[in-house]
């Protein structure tokens, strides 16, 4: 699979990430905002509230992918990223989906979010938050031939509070500790020992290669 290792190529990649969600998803609805690369200490990524960013008097909200986090799965990027997006569609249609200054997800997040192929989790104190892509939506990353980021900021997360309306990181404690290992990929790479051609699944298959004559091709990785 293509792998993304330069750092100056990862902005417009999520860039063209956010085009393709926003007409996959949202109808090319959204406004779309600045995309940042910055750290987020205890957070995946936000989205502004705010239109934070002005140019020729016209402001766009910032939606950031926390920069210690590029190397997860595409998959999970582009989960934080269509978690982000969702906000934009309530703050745009008036939909109020968080509460206690943003930090705080309700049933409403959780119900647009769910329309979107993403899978939220409840977590007591910032409630239908925790997001994880859906089958459907690895199968589109797949379909879209997403390449994984291989590059990201060596960051460490101490005691700051939480980044409102974000994708929320497992949080540090008082003592600064690393950042969350990467986590495994949901998708799997076979390869025909043959002739080498491979494709990609979302769970563990059988599958052989009829070109060959259908020899059993072979799991040889996580992507």
């Amino acid at each position: 699979m293509k792998q993304l290792t330069e750092y100056n190529r990862v902005s417009g990649y999520l860039n063209k990430i956010f085009n393709r969600l926003n007409e996959t998803y949202f109808e090319n609805a959204l406004t779309k905002p600045v995309i940042t690369i910055m750290s987020t200490p205890r957070a995946y990524g936000h989205v502004s509230v705010y239109e934070v960013w002005l140019s020729e008097e016209k402001g766009r909200r910032e939606l950031n992918i926390g920069a210690g986090t590029l190397n997860r799965p595409i998959e999970n990027v582009v989960a934080t990223m269509l978690h982000e997006m969702v906000h934009i569609y309530c703050m745009e249609n008036g939909i109020k989906d968080t509460s206690r200054g943003g930090a705080y997800h309700n049933k409403r997040f959780k119900e647009e979010a769910e329309r979107r192929d993403l899978i939220i989790s409840y977590d007591s104190r910032i409630g239908f938050s925790i997001t994880q892509p859906s089958d459907k939506l690895i199968e589109w990353c797949i379909n879209e031939e997403l390449e994984e980021i291989k590059v990201h900021r060596l960051d460490f997360y101490g005691y700051l509070p939480p980044i409102n309306g974000g994708d929320k990181a497992p949080a540090g404690g008082n003592l600064p500790t690393p950042p969350p290992r990467r986590k495994p990929s949901s998708t799997r790479k076979y390869i025909c020992p043959k002739c080498g051609m491979s494709v990609r699944a979302t769970k563990t298959v059988n599958i052989a290669c009829i070109d060959c004559g259908n020899v059993k091709m072979i799991e040889v990785e996580r992507i």
